[in-house]
């Protein structure tokens, strides 16, 4: 019996040790590439670095909800440092590779060099809120657009009584778009009663603006719109401060960066109010399907150590659609597929707002979804001052 009893337990031993042997052949699923251009270097890099490290953050975040269809995601971020004519190079490649979506760059620049080459396909979302793309294509963008956000801006701007404005602005892409934008809200009949006292241009590589600051305060202003992003807004806030001129002053939300505002320091001007999209303001928010999704993306960004602002937000709702897309159709999706689900989409909470993209604005979300934002020194936080829209 004792015999038996030890050949039996053998034999289970070694029925056991074959059912943990790998089988072989067995490999990992093939990851989801979605190929992304940002600005990790030049001008753009304060944005570009922010958006990598969110991404990072979500593709681990899907991955452990178990990708797409089991099969992991993977952002194969590039850089373009800061430059079109580098973003142009580097999506031509991607091109070549025929995928579904190309997501990015950070810059408008950027981005409206890229998008001449995608007209046909496939989808391009792009990270900058300067970037117009035409209703009905394959191009999306990200966030409230620039011209909606300085219409909430000249409102609040309205409503607290400070009609004469004087305008200073880059003369990059992205400081015409602002002030082109600020032009066509200033000429609307609701604002005839308010007027630009002075207008200034520098140009990014500028080390001062005192000249352009002292035609500025010479002419009286009640407020003080600038309009460029990173360094440059450095440059120009020492010229306020250097002449002396002490009234509200507004900016880029770009430049809604916590380690941006650390850096400015005493540079920053007791107000400066800046129109921005509700994931910065998060104890601002009412309770709801957005507060709820601003909370989850804060607490994701918080998780691998790092303090979500702005920048960080950008490429959340974007990827968030994308992978939602994906998951609907399918890691093989076409790009047809996946602009019209995209193009369809509505009643779809982000940080950014409740979207619907049926409007044509291929963006999803308006005037309505921005908010004006002022720094809070003491709670080293950004807080909302304006109801949606701008009105206080």
């Amino acid at each position: 019996m004792t015999t038996f009893i030890r050949l039996r337990n053998a034999a289970l031993g070694a029925a056991v040790a074959l059912l943990v042997i790998p089988t072989p052949g067995r490999s990992a699923p093939e990851p989801v590439v979605i190929d992304t251009i940002v600005s990790l270097t030049g001008q753009g890099a304060f944005l570009g670095t922010s958006e990598a490290a969110t991404l990072a953050a979500y593709e681990d975040r899907v991955n452990r909800a178990g990708g797409i269809a089991g099969r992991p995601i993977h952002f194969a971020v590039v850089d373009d440092q800061s430059s079109p004519q580098i973003a142009v190079q580097l999506t031509n490649t991607i091109l070549a590779k025929h995928p579904a979506v190309v997501m990015g760059s950070s810059l408008v620049a950027a981005c409206n060099a890229m998008a001449a080459l995608m007209k046909d396909g496939p989808v391009h979302f792009c990270f900058s809120s300067g970037f117009h793309p035409a209703a009905g294509s394959y191009a999306f963008a990200y966030g409230v657009s620039t011209d909606e956000l300085i219409a909430v801006t000249v409102k609040y701007f309205h409503e607290r009584g400070w009609k004469k404005v004087a305008i200073i602005t880059s003369t990059d892409a992205s400081g015409q778009d602002g002030e082109r934008g600020f032009d066509a809200a200033l000429g609307t009949p609701e604002n005839r009663d308010m007027t630009v006292v002075a207008r200034q241009h520098f140009n990014n590589t500028d080390v001062s603006v005192a000249a352009q600051m002292a035609v500025i305060k010479a002419a009286g202003p009640d407020a003080l719109i600038t309009w460029t992003s990173g360094t440059p807004f450095a440059t120009v806030l020492r010229a306020v401060q250097d002449v002396g001129l002490a009234i509200p002053m507004t900016a880029s939300a770009a430049n809604l960066s916590y380690e941006q505002f650390k850096q400015l320091g005493p540079l920053l001007p007791k107000v400066l109010d800046m129109a921005a999209m509700p994931s910065v303001a998060l104890d601002s928010l009412p309770p709801g399907r957005v507060k709820n999704a601003v909370r989850d993306y804060v607490q994701t960004i918080a998780a691998v150590g790092l303090r979500a602002d702005n920048n960080h937000g950008i490429p959340w709702d974007p990827a968030s659609i994308v992978i939602a897309a994906l998951r609907r159709y399918g890691p093989n999706a076409t790009a047809a597929q996946l602009r019209d689900y995209i193009a369809n989409l509505h009643d779809w909470a982000g940080i950014i707002g409740e979207y619907d993209f049926r409007d044509g604005s291929q963006r999803g979300v308006g005037r309505k979804n921005g908010i004006v934002v002022r720094w809070d020194p003491a709670k080293e936080t950004w807080i909302a001052v304006s109801k949606f829209g701008g009105s206080l």
